[in-house]
């Protein structure tokens, strides 16, 4: 049933359906196997039958899983990192959608250099070229 009919994280579940007319019979899965364990879910953080939503910060559609434009944008607005930081911020943000950027590890390739704890926070050319590599890739992604 898990990632067939839902997907779930800690507390939150989606339950998705290949076409619009096995919604109901999916959800009567769903919440039967809840009911048999006693779970219960709150009415007021339900949606039903909506065709996508926003899930762990991306959305989710008919179609599959995006970045939610939001997380994009973020990226898009920061300055190069000008400390230790500021370059593990920017990395946090680009794991966090790490499987909607092609080959992220070679892309951040330059940036590990900086990453050691006994090096000068130098931020050279090859650092900014990656930098903008990333940006540019994030305004037309291939996925």
């Amino acid at each position: 049933m898990l990632h067939k009919y839902v997907e779930c994280y800690v507390d939150d579940l989606v339950v998705k359906s290949k076409r619009r007319q096995d919604h109901l019979k999916d959800l009567k899965v769903v919440f039967d196997r809840l009911r048999k364990y006693q779970l219960r879910m709150n009415p007021l953080k339900c949606a039903f039958g909506v065709t996508s939503g926003k899930f762990l910060g991306f959305i989710v559609r008919h179609r599959g899983i995006e970045i939610d434009q939001s997380k994009i944008d973020a990226i898009q607005k920061m300055s190069r990192p000008k400390s230790l930081h500021d370059l593990r911020s920017l990395q946090g943000r680009l794991a966090y959608i790490r499987r909607f950027i092609s080959n992220l590890a070679g892309r951040c390739q330059p940036f590990q250099k900086l990453m050691r704890k006994r090096e000068n926070f130098v931020w050279d050319e090859a650092c900014q070229n990656a930098f903008d590599s990333i940006k540019k890739y994030l305004l037309n992604p291939q996925y």
